[in-house]
């Protein structure tokens, strides 16, 4: 009996020490599905977290990469948006702390860092990875240019069968005009010159 009450006891000790350490670092958790996208210039690239904590969260995501490292914004649930210059018309923030950044250009590729804080002053940060792939405008252009091009010459061929075939049709109309009247001619000719007989 007295061995299941020490049991006891020790649970409680471990569930109120986990409990206090928890409110201590603020249990923040932060869940996301996916941490590494991949997108084309100008989508749209969706960083979808979910924050949740036993305070009220603040929210702040930051760019970095190899050259240098911006500030996108910071939020918490229900407060006010607070984004740069640089993303305001480019940023849609989230309560759960997602983010959406829109119309996307090569220098977006880089490291996305979420970092929540607590009023307790506890923090917790997650990384995501953006790589932003160029759009290859110029071989879409080159390819619409050859295609008219061919449709252009495709269309002078067939002009120019068109045209040879009504200058053929003229010469050979021509060509019969110019001998029937030659016959007709000769037949008359030849009936002139045949005696008249009397009698």
């Amino acid at each position: 009996m007295r061995h299941f009450q020490l049991w006891n006891v020790q649970n409680v000790a471990v569930f109120l020490s986990i409990t206090y350490m928890c409110h201590i670092a603020g249990c923040i958790s932060i869940r996301s599905a996916q941490r590494n996208l991949s997108r084309s210039v100008q989508e749209d690239a969706l960083f979808s977290v979910d924050v949740s904590s036993t305070g009220v969260p603040t929210v702040q995501w930051t760019f970095m990469s190899g050259a240098e490292s911006r500030f996108i914004g910071i939020w918490q649930p229900g407060g006010d948006t607070n984004l740069t210059a640089d993303y305001s018309s480019r940023v849609k923030a989230y309560e759960n702390g997602s983010m959406v950044l829109l119309d996307l250009r090569l220098q977006d590729t880089g490291f996305y860092l979420l970092t929540v804080t607590e009023e307790a002053g506890s923090s917790k940060d997650v990384g995501f990875v953006l790589k932003v792939n160029e759009v290859l405008y110029e071989d879409l252009q080159y390819l619409s240019i050859t295609a008219l091009a061919l449709g252009v010459v495709a269309a002078l061929l067939m002009l120019v069968t068109w045209l040879l075939h009504k200058a053929c049709m003229k010469v050979k109309a021509w060509r019969q005009r110019r001998r029937m009247p030659e016959k007709d001619e000769t037949e008359l000719q030849r009936l002139e010159t045949q005696p008249v007989h009397q009698s």
